[in-house]
């Protein structure tokens, strides 16, 4: 392609919210233009990588005994009820304006649909479906470029089996064809455990990158390797002691202190000597949950613990359910379930709220005075805490997710009556597996991975062109003749080659752009080295640069693309 025919809009400049070097770079570079909030137009030299990216999923799938579909977005409102997501996903799913139908953020329903009506015996089994199709979710708040948008392009497989025997099959071949296909990619990926969500299942894991830009955070120890989502993460942390003595419960006024840290320099008191307390409403009823001190409370892993319609209690009902505001709240008198975090077991002379606002009550013992209290892991993992693995520190950081692969086992077919006869002839539900990879997001994880103070730095595989060619001085016939012919013999030889034929631009501003554009090699044509029938090449990422004759030239791209 010749630059001066090719629409590759650069840009000195960006918009002040783009803020990470992926978005940074994809808009300088022009692979992308904002349409809209979340919504993105992938221009030529974008779509290029798209395509890239997707034919290494695409053949990755195939390896694996994965069949294509293309299935439509557009989807009856009607099946999604039947597996009640359409609440599940609330706002974040896009309704047309008639109501009677969706723009589809997955298609678990409609391929377990699909499902249904051909497989209907064990022999029809295994079977691994995919499609790479656009999606569709509401962000409220979307950002990162493409990273979090709303219309985005992302490749969902999944397996039908007979059992879970066969189901662990299934999710280890995704889970080697993600490995392979992140590899391809040159991205550098960590595997963390993760809380399926939405999605369902009772196994689900995420492929993740390290990033400032992430919206999930990961919990991870360098020595062994444990990692996970913190919505899952556990550590080894000390509770809150056991007293030999337990005192009485005495009330303590306690004016205009609200926080934990607020009361702990009220009283003089450690923060390991407080129970914090937070109300939700489960299922239109309320549950108070005690942390120790300053633990927030998880609410993937509180969910878990109360499935069901969970929110946390609004300011304005807190005082007509515990008779005080929020920082004066606590569980003596509570009228309701109240649970506890593992760190509070049976733990004594605590301090809490005395459901009165501007009072506390110290001396509280959870054994004496909170009868039936029931205990589980309800916190967040902090950094530097202890791995459950090795007993090393953990770090807790921001990740970008690429991938994540669910073990659905049979809460879809089950919902739409997607069954089979096994080999006694007795019916039963199909078991299945979910396997997600944001394609834009490959793309850039990849460029957050392979950037310097100039541009992107491509490698061969995802480059939108494996070759740089540059004519410095256009206007001389001896360098529009060479120029020419070298982008003749690299185009016949099968290179995909970007030319920068411009006539007007100076040399400087074609270096500048190349290094942008990051393309593997750069072949600078000039009529100094014409002189004695060279050329000058440059690697993109080493920045070596050297001069060789034109006649070796081509033995020399094949050692390097």
């Amino acid at each position: 392609m010749k630059l001066s025919k090719a629409f590759i809009p650069t840009l000195k400049e960006v918009p002040a919210d783009a803020i990470i070097p992926s978005h940074v770079l994809m808009l300088r570079t022009g692979m992308v233009r904002m349409l809209s909030a979340g919504i993105y137009s992938f221009l030529p030299l974008g779509y290029t990588v798209v395509k890239k990216v997707v034919e290494i999923i695409r053949e990755e799938m195939d390896a694996i005994g994965g069949q294509e579909f293309h299935l439509p977005a557009l989807n009856p409102k009607e099946i999604w009820e039947e597996t009640n997501r359409v609440e599940a996903f609330g706002d974040t799913m896009f309704h047309i304006k008639n109501r009677d139908y969706v723009l589809a953020p997955t298609h678990e329903e409609i391929m377990t649909y699909h499902a249904k009506g051909v497989v209907k015996s064990y022999k029809d089994m295994p079977q691994i479906w995919y499609q790479i199709q656009t999606k569709f979710r509401n962000e409220p708040r979307p950002k990162s470029g493409v990273i979090r948008g709303r219309q985005f392009l992302m490749k969902d497989a999944y397996s039908f089996d007979t059992s879970w025997e066969n189901l662990d099959k299934s999710y280890a071949l995704h889970d080697q064809a993600y490995r392979n296909i992140f590899k391809r990619c040159d991205l550098k990926y960590f595997i963390v455990g993760a809380s399926s969500g939405a999605m369902g299942g009772n196994r689900s894991e995420e492929f993740m990158v390290k990033s400032e830009a992430g919206e999930d955070t990961v919990a991870h120890c360098e020595k062994c390797g444990y990692a996970a989502n913190v919505e899952v993460a556990t550590s080894v942390v000390e509770g809150a002691p056991r007293n030999e003595n337990s005192l009485e419960l005495k009330e303590i006024s306690t004016p205009n202190v609200k926080s934990i840290d607020e009361l702990c320099r009220f009283l003089n008191i450690n923060e390991t000597q407080c129970a914090k307390s937070r109300v939700y409403i489960h299922n239109d009823k309320p549950v108070l949950v005690l942390m120790l001190g300053n633990d927030e409370v998880n609410e993937t892993k509180l969910a878990s613990v109360l499935p069901g319609a969970l929110r946390p209690g609004h300011p304005d009902e807190l005082k007509e359910i515990t008779g005080a505001d929020a920082g004066s709240i606590g569980p003596i008198g509570f009228k309701g379930r109240i649970i506890a975090d593992l760190r509070l077991k049976d733990a004594n002379n605590l301090y809490s709220g005395a459901n009165k606002n501007d009072c506390h009550l110290g001396g509280i013992d959870l054994k004496r005075d909170v009868p039936n209290l029931e205990y589980f892991d309800l916190r967040t993992v902090q950094a530097e805490e202890t791995c459950t693995r090795c007993g090393s520190k953990l770090d807790v950081f921001k990740a970008i997710e690429l991938g994540h692969i669910f073990k659905l086992g049979t809460r879809y077919s089950e919902a739409l009556g997607a069954t089979f006869l096994d080999e006694n002839g007795k019916v039963n539900p199909i078991i299945m597996g979910s396997y997600g990879i944001g394609v834009e997001r490959v793309i850039a994880c990849y460029i957050e991975q392979h950037n310097d103070e100039k541009g992107i730095i491509w490698d061969k595989t995802l480059a939108p062109y494996q070759l740089h060619l540059m004519g410095l001085n256009m206007k001389k016939p001896e360098v529009i003749e060479a120029s020419n012919k070298i982008y003749d013999d690299l185009k016949a030889m099968g290179y995909q080659v970007l030319f920068d034929d411009r006539v007007d631009a100076q040399a400087g501003f074609k270096f500048n752009d190349a290094d942008l554009l990051g393309l593997p090699v750069q072949i600078i044509v000039g009529d100094k080295n014409l002189k004695e029938n060279k050329v000058e090449v440059k690697i993109r990422k080493s920045g070596e640069r050297f001069t060789i004759e034109i006649d070796r030239l081509y033995d020399k791209l094949k050692e390097l693309i």
